[in-house]
């Protein structure tokens, strides 16, 4: 793969960190992708899973940080890069300095949880012992649309399911 820019590298990741949400919405999965590349060669994805493996830890930068660990056989990534759809969480902020990536970049950012300039400030605190590169805000927009699409429909049906209950109980009073 030939980029004319890192900005232009950087999308086309970020497009293939949306892709890998996509798949965390059809399991009816908050959608948020992550891919995890050494060079040019993807090392691990990684989609939401939290709803689908019981796993409050099973975000999709966990589960694309434990796949490249299992492909390279070392849970310290040193000179990875890992795209993501949304702003890391805490959790998974803490995961990443662990990991030891040499760079995040996301989209869209996350105003109830972000733990890099949203809320928090976990990946930018000097504190630590391993510095992350972080770029927000690459395809910002159509990141933070899907994760809305997604709400908007979730909305949809739950306004729905509770129609059908109310016509239903109407229907058969004597339940």
């Amino acid at each position: 793969m030939t980029f004319s820019s890192s900005r232009q590298r950087d999308e086309h990741w970020m497009r293939h960190a949306m892709v890998l949400a996509g798949r965390a919405e059809a399991i009816d999965e908050v959608p948020v992708g992550a891919v995890v590349v050494l060079g040019d060669e993807i090392i691990g994805e990684g989609w939401n899973r939290s709803i689908s493996e019981h796993d409050a830890c099973a975000h999709a930068e966990v589960m694309a940080l434990r796949a490249a660990g299992q492909h390279m056989g070392n849970y310290r990534l040193v000179d990875a890069e890992l795209f993501v759809t949304l702003e890391p969480c805490c959790m998974c902020a803490g995961a990443l300095i662990h990991s030891r990536v040499a760079r995040v970049v996301y989209g869209a950012h996350d105003a109830k949880t972000g733990a890099d300039t949203s809320v928090f400030q976990l990946l930018q605190d000097t504190r630590h012992n391993h510095r992350i590169l972080v770029e927000g805000g690459v395809l910002a927009d159509a990141c933070a649309a899907q994760i809305s699409a997604f709400f908007q429909r979730r909305r949809a049906e739950q306004k729905a399911a509770k129609a059908l209950a109310r016509l239903g109980a109407q229907a058969n009073p004597s339940d």
